[in-house]
């Protein structure tokens, strides 16, 4: 009898037993399978990804309600809106014994000061990916899709990400993100309308497809860019020098979720910092955890995707929350663009 009481209570007592399901709303090929093996046989909890392609993909489906989602993994610009809508739960940082993990850099940022409704998933660049073998010259330019030269036309994606491309577009035409200066507008939508011919598709899966030969080039996250150039020595990354986006995606809670017990336990597995770099040494893109460093893998931590060289550093920029005026803007451009 004393022995089954003691394992009754060492059974009670285990984090590991925690029952149920967990959903996870994130980007594709974003979610490290080993990861979720991990967490699921430690914690006993069944997670099942669903994937987006866009912010605002996935701030509709998340508006809509009725989805069933528990975690979203929103870019940094995005953050405010989710917040004013109503759409992330405040988070109970006494839930989370690792929160003190997150790097001192990435605890206080304009998009959610002091953490109060995410935690760091990742973060990176968005620029150009190139396969060298079709194209030699300079690669650290918009114009690679804003006016692809001759041996790239027909052979361009464009991720189908609004503020990515639409500020590529602005930074080209001499604007800042969010402008409301409808002259800078206009150049950046009728550059953005005149290259379309020249593209080939607008679609989502550049690690495969620049890997495979089927894109000669594509505007391409740097992480996802890595991952090709090691499947794929052509390949090559740009920094463009108009100037290119910084973003960090981090993870909240959604407001209506149902699993939010496994929720938190969730996200204080991901800032441990072993497990934050399983996350980056599978879609390779630096964490915002620190001490995660050291279980990098080696060729991250000197990758020209990852480490942006000098030279590259001062024309990135964090996209800012837009206002309602400045979303319009981007939103009707990016609207005729797809049609």
């Amino acid at each position: 009898m004393k022995k089954l009481l003691i394992t009754t209570l060492l059974v009670a007592a285990s984090p590991a037993l925690a029952e149920g399901e967990l959903n996870l709303f994130n980007w594709g090929n974003y979610t490290s399978p080993e990861l979720l093996k991990k967490f699921e046989e430690e914690h006993g909890v069944t997670v099942t990804v669903t994937d987006y392609d866009s912010n605002d993909t996935a701030l509709a489906k998340i508006e809509a309600g009725g989805h069933g989602f528990d975690l979203v993994v929103p870019s940094h610009n995005y953050v405010p809106i989710f917040v004013e809508k109503g759409l992330l739960a405040e988070l109970d940082h006494s839930r989370l014994a690792n929160f003190g993990n997150i790097a001192p850099e990435w605890m206080d940022v304009p998009w959610d000061m002091g953490r109060t409704h995410t935690i760091p998933w990742q973060w990176g660049s968005t620029g150009v990916a190139v396969n060298t073998s079709v194209y030699s010259g300079d690669i650290n330019t918009s114009m690679i899709f804003l006016d692809p030269p001759p041996e790239l036309v027909g052979k361009v994606n464009v991720v189908p990400e609004m503020n990515d491309i639409v500020n590529l577009a602005i930074f080209a035409a001499g604007g800042e993100a969010c402008t409301e200066d409808t002259e800078v507008l206009k150049k950046a939508r009728d550059m953005l309308m005149a290259a379309k011919p020249s593209w080939l598709s607008m679609d989502y899966g550049a690690t495969e497809k620049l890997t495979n030969n089927d894109w000669a080039a594509s505007v391409n996250w740097n992480g996802s860019s890595m991952r090709a150039r090691l499947a794929n020595p052509d390949v090559a990354y740009g920094y463009p020098k108009e100037g290119y986006p910084l973003f960090m995606d981090s993870v909240g809670i959604v407001t209506d979720a149902k699993n939010v017990d496994n929720a938190y336990l969730f996200l204080d597995f991901i800032m441990v910092p072993e497990n934050a770099a399983m996350i980056s040494s599978f879609a390779r893109y630096a964490n915002g955890i620190a001490g995660s460093e050291e279980f990098m893998p080696e060729d991250m931590k000197t990758a020209p995707e990852v480490v942006i060289p000098a030279e590259h550093m001062a024309a990135g920029r964090f996209l800012p929350t837009c206002g309602p005026k400045a979303r319009e803007y981007l939103t009707a451009i990016w609207t005729e663009l797809q049609k």
